[in-house]
């Protein structure tokens, strides 16, 4: 993958990947978000909830990519940080997502987070899966029957985790 730059995400730059969020979410293969959410209730959700969101684009300034960064916990949970990440198909397998990663540690760094933790990341998806465990996530739960994945019905989630 070419270089990418990292800017924090604008109403304009969520509305430009609004579409792939639709896709990606009404597949129901990955993210339990509601296929239903509006454009408002996504931007609060990916952008005005969290800490920090973050775009990802090319030198010519196509956006790749995005992801959130926020406090998986309040009080004296908030220390472990919670990220999501999204990529544009066609974007995928470029090495998107691992940038986005390596960068959104980096940030909860920055921003005094002392571990890093995804709640719950489909089994199914074997791609991301692989790619957080090369990058030093570990997974240290499963929740049985969590996701209701569109073509495979009930399956597994994993929670991983990693100290920064």
């Amino acid at each position: 993958m070419t270089t990418l730059s990292f800017t924090p995400m604008t109403k304009d730059d969520f509305a430009a990947f609004w579409p792939t969020f639709q896709t990606i979410v009404m597949a129901k293969e990955t993210y339990a978000i509601d296929p239903e959410i509006t454009f408002e209730q996504a931007y609060q959700q990916w952008c005005t909830t969290p800490k920090a969101s973050w775009v990802a684009k090319d030198k010519s300034g196509q956006l790749l990519g995005t992801y959130y960064l926020k406090a998986n916990a309040a009080g004296p949970g908030d220390h472990v940080c919670n990220c999501g990440y999204m990529v544009a198909p066609s974007a995928r397998g470029k090495g998107v997502a691992r940038a986005m990663c390596e960068h959104s540690q980096q940030q909860a760094r920055e921003l005094g987070f002392e571990a890093m933790q995804f709640n719950s990341v489909v089994a199914t998806n074997q791609v991301a899966v692989a790619l957080w465990q090369r990058l030093g996530f570990a997974i240290v739960g499963t929740i049985p029957n969590a996701y209701r994945h569109a073509s495979l019905g009930l399956i597994d989630c994993y929670v991983m985790h990693k100290t920064l």
